[in-house]
């Protein structure tokens, strides 16, 4: 019956077609409807554009501390993939539920608003929470906006799951990921007179050499007993475009660039240091011919990592619910690590594998709701 209703819900959710780039408002409101049928309290934080939103609420006693479980509403495009049927219409085979987003991540919003109304017939004791947030697929703003809300209302679970698709294996830590665009400007001229200009392509190069030479402090830096592959942070220089003819002195230039750091120490370590270079060699040396010059980094996405704790109460809590003996790490990454600078305990699980996402025909199993069901039906026993 209850994994019925999942399907149910499933089908309904996957019909909204909440990729990143358009709004998730009516899902939202939907789920918001649902909550609020079972006596949830319930917010909705809207965007600057007014576009998207995300869910919160709560069910049981208004009071310090509870779980929460928390998934993303949005989903990827479906621009050039080549899929069996319509994506935003689920459908079933062989127990396989095909859709875009099934297992990233509505299986597990799905799964937790249908157990909802068995936890809204229980007489808890602690709180449970629901956070359904938006554009977390690009940079997890969503979750990061919730942050100061939940502060200026006092909200602040003990422990947080985090349902992103791990075959329901517990999850412990990933890295965090940062992407940035550095430009450059400088003085074009010819080519003859490179001492009359100001090539802004030489100091993308300069940039993007020092950016390598901390590839080699950063492994210096490597948590003992790291258990990410690479253990390290990473740095990856993804684009440098810049100039437009041999005897040109380039006036503008561009590096997209990324990091991936294992603490969330190094994410500091690694801007400092590039903030300290540009400041200190390269925008004095380019403004000592051209004033004009400057060098601007756009931040498109800071996520933290999930650090894995030695003491994790919300790894323990599921790890127990599911019968496992161990946690786990991986590659990707979540909103865990901004609930985890909350002062939360936080852990990954739910339904589906990372392998099925973002691509076309993505599917979730049916045994993998079950699982994820009957996870959330014994975490019920928990709140009372």
């Amino acid at each position: 019956m209850t994994l019925q209703a999942t399907v149910d819900l499933l089908d309904r959710l996957i019909a909204y077609p909440t990729v990143s780039t358009d709004s998730n408002l009516e899902m939202i409101v939907d789920l918001s409807g649902r909550l609020q049928s079972l006596g949830a309290r319930t917010h909705i934080f809207g965007d600057e554009t007014g576009t998207k939103a995300t869910l919160f609420g709560t069910l049981g006693p208004d009071v310090a501390g509870g779980i929460l479980l928390s998934g993303h509403s949005d989903v990827v495009p479906v621009t050039d993939q080549d899929w069996s049927s319509d994506p935003f219409k689920m459908r079933q085979a062989d127990g396989l539920l095909y859709g875009r987003g099934t297992c990233d991540m509505k299986g597990f919003i799905a799964a937790s608003v249908v157990m909802a109304e068995r936890y809204a017939a229980l007489p808890l004791k602690r709180p449970v929470h629901f956070a359904f947030t938006y554009d977390e697929e690009t940079g997890c703003l969503g979750g990061q906006a919730l942050v100061p809300e939940l502060n200026r209302l006092g909200i602040k679970p003990d422990i947080a799951i985090i349902g992103e698709p791990t075959e329901m294996r517990v999850i412990e830590g990933h890295k965090g990921c940062c992407e940035y665009t550095t430009r450059f400007e400088g003085l074009e001229g010819h080519g003859s007179s490179p001492d009359l200009g100001v090539n802004a392509a030489e100091y993308a190069v300069r940039y993007v050499t020092r950016l390598m030479a901390l590839r080699e402090d950063l492994r210096a830096r490597v948590p003992v007993g790291s258990r990410f592959e690479p253990p390290f942070t990473t740095i990856n220089i993804g684009r440098i475009q810049g100039g437009h003819a041999h005897n040109v002195i380039v006036g503008k230039a561009e590096v997209d660039w990324e990091f991936r750091p294992v603490q969330t120490s190094d994410l500091r370590f690694v801007k400092d240091a590039m903030e300290a270079f540009v400041e200190q060699d390269l925008l004095p040396q380019m403004r000592a011919v051209y004033p004009q010059a400057y060098i601007s980094t756009e931040t498109l996405g800071e996520v933290v990592g999930l650090e894995p704790m030695t003491e994790n109460a919300a790894r323990d809590l599921v790890a127990g619910l599911l019968g496992a003996n161990s946690a786990g790490v991986v590659p990707f990454g979540t909103e865990a690590g901004i609930f985890q600078q909350m002062g939360m305990d936080v852990i990954v699980c739910g339904p589906g594998s990372i392998a099925q996402a973002h691509k076309p025909d993505e599917f979730v199993s049916l045994d993998q709701l079950e699982v994820c069901l009957g996870m959330l039906e014994r975490l019920g026993q928990k709140l009372v």
